[in-house]
C-alpha cells in the first residue's frame, strides 16, 4: 500500500500543513486506519479507496476520525494528480461522511468545495477565554467549533494558549481569528482536545471564517492566511451554502505500508 506525505495550503517544502495520504483497493477496518494515523502521528491521515463515482475519502487524526478535514482532502486529491490516478483535467469526486465533495484544478491551484459552516453568536464556554489568555470582541460556535475574533493581527500572532486548560473543555476546537494588512483575515486553529494542540493550516476551519468575514468585508472572495509556525494560504469563494477553498501542495516523501 503507498502511503505519501504531503504538504498542503503551500507550494514551498516544510510549510503549510502536513498530511498523510494511503492509497487503499477496498475498505480497511476502522481500527486498522486508526492504528496507521496514530503511527504517523500527523494532524491527519487520509485513506482513500475507489468507488464507482469517484473515491471513498476518510480522515483520522492521532486519536480519533473526524467529518471533515480540508488540508487532507487536498492532499488527496494532489496525490490522485500526482500518481496519474485520475487526468488533471477531471474534477475528483470524493464520497465522506459529510456528503460529496469535488476538486478540481484551476491555474495552478486545486480548488474544493465545501459546505459552508457558518457561527452564530453565543457566550463562550466557562475557562475558554482565560485558556487563550484573550479578550474576545466576538465568539460564535457552529456545529464543529467556537470562533473568537481578536481585536489585532499582533494579539493574534502572539497567542500563546494554555493547551492543558483547552483540552479539558468540551470542545473540539477553537478558532481565533483577526483582520490582516497583507491579507483579507488571518486565523490560528487549536484543537488539544482532539490530539492536535495547533494545526498548522485548517481548511474546515475556513468554511466558517469565509462566511464570517464575508459579512464584515462584504467581498465574497478572499484571501486567508493562518498564522502558526508553519504558516499557508487559504484562497476563499463563499457561494450561498458553499465555500470554494482554494489551495497549492508539494509532495514531502512516498512510501510503502508494510502492515
Amino acid at each position: 500500500m503507498k502511503i505519501y506525505q504531503i504538504d498542503a495550503f503551500t507550494e514551498k517544502p516544510f510549510t503549510g500543513n502536513p498530511a498523510a495520504v494511503c492509497f487503499l483497493e477496498s475498505p480497511k477496518s476502522n481500527a486498522w486506519m486508526q492504528n496507521v494515523a496514530t503511527e504517523m502521528n500527523l494532524s491527519e491521515t487520509a485513506f482513500f479507496w475507489p468507488v464507482d463515482t469517484g473515491y471513498e475519502l476518510r480522515w483520522f487524526t492521532p486519536t480519533m476520525e473526524v467529518d471533515l478535514c480540508g488540508h487532507a482532502t487536498l492532499a488527496t486529491a494532489h496525490a490522485i494528480w500526482e500518481d496519474g490516478l485520475q487526468s488533471t483535467d477531471n474534477p475528483i469526486e470524493f464520497h465522506t461522511k459529510s456528503g460529496l465533495l469535488k476538486t478540481k484544478k484551476n491555474d495552478g491551484w486545486i480548488d474544493m468545495d465545501f459546505p459552508a459552516l457558518p457561527a452564530g453568536e453565543t457566550s463562550p464556554p466557562e475557562g475558554l477565554l482565560e485558556a487563550l489568555h484573550v479578550k474576545a470582541s466576538y465568539v460564535g460556535k457552529n456545529q464543529y467549533d467556537y470562533l473568537v475574533e481578536v481585536t489585532s493581527e499582533i494579539v493574534l500572532r502572539k497567542l500563546r494558549p494554555d493547551f492543558l486548560k483547552l483540552a479539558r473543555l468540551d470542545i473540539r476546537g477553537v478558532i481565533v481569528t483577526a483582520r490582516s494588512s497583507e491579507y483579507d483575515f488571518v486565523s490560528r486553529f487549536f484543537a488539544p482536545g482532539v490530539g492536535i494542540s495547533e494545526d498548522p493550516v485548517t481548511g474546515s476551519a475556513h468554511c466558517c471564517l469565509a462566511p464570517y468575514w464575508k459579512s464584515k468585508l462584504k467581498k465574497d472572495v478572499m484571501v486567508g492566511y493562518q498564522a502558526s509556525q508553519r504558516g499557508g494560504v487559504v484562497r476563499v469563494r463563499v457561494m450561498d451554502d458553499r465555500v470554494m477553498l482554494g489551495g497549492k501542495a508539494v509532495t514531502i516523501l512516498r512510501g510503502e505500508l508494510l502492515q
